[in-house]
């Protein structure tokens, strides 16, 4: 049975599944019904920073235009552009096992692609997830759902994967920006 998180909540992927070597990370929204004059196109990305909180180099920021990391680890399949439909809007899957030993941390991202000149913002934006569940057997480790009000913010982090004392642990985040992607990648690059 999955682990339902709150903000700031933590698990142990290590404990919830063990010999779980690889992951998939479902991520999800729905676009509330208003009229922008523009469609939503939301993204999901994944930096992979090491000790220093930094990407080592460019490949270790997995997004739409960079869909593996040079370890081969992290694999981002695709970008849905309308996030039409229940379920996972885009998924990124792991090879936990295969990730580079100096990437401490994985930061799991969305942002609204052009929000500015769209008028848009998560405010707009309903359902939103983040869930983690073994791909071999397809069972849900844990999921959390967003239920905050983000009325101005046009990116969030959704969740952060980091290494602990041998174990992959998972923080639910739930963090607002205004920045959108350049803001984070100006964080971690």
């Amino acid at each position: 049975m999955a682990i339902n998180l709150s903000k700031g909540e933590r698990i142990s992927l290590t404990k919830e599944a063990p010999g779980m070597k690889k992951a998939g990370v479902g991520l999800g929204w729905d676009a509330n019904k208003t009229d922008t004059g523009q469609e939503y196109d939301l993204d999901a990305s994944v930096f992979m920073l090491g000790t220093n909180g930094k990407i080592p180099t460019e490949q270790f920021f997995v997004f739409y235009n960079n869909k593996q990391s040079p370890d081969g680890a992290v694999v981002h399949q695709g970008d849905n552009r309308t996030g039409a439909g229940e379920g996972d809007d885009e998924t990124i899957n792991l090879a936990l096992d295969k990730i580079d030993p100096s990437v401490q941390e994985l930061v799991f991202v969305v942002t609204i692609h052009e929000a500015g000149q769209r008028n848009q913002n998560f405010g707009q934006v309903k359902n939103s997830f983040i869930r983690i569940y073994d791909l071999e057997t397809n069972t849900e480790v844990t999921k959390y759902e967003l239920d905050e009000d983000f009325s101005r913010e046009t990116a969030i982090e959704f969740g952060r994967l980091y290494r602990k004392e041998g174990e992959w642990r998972f923080q639910a985040v739930g963090q607002g920006y205004n920045e959108g992607l350049q803001g984070f990648v100006n964080q971690y690059a």
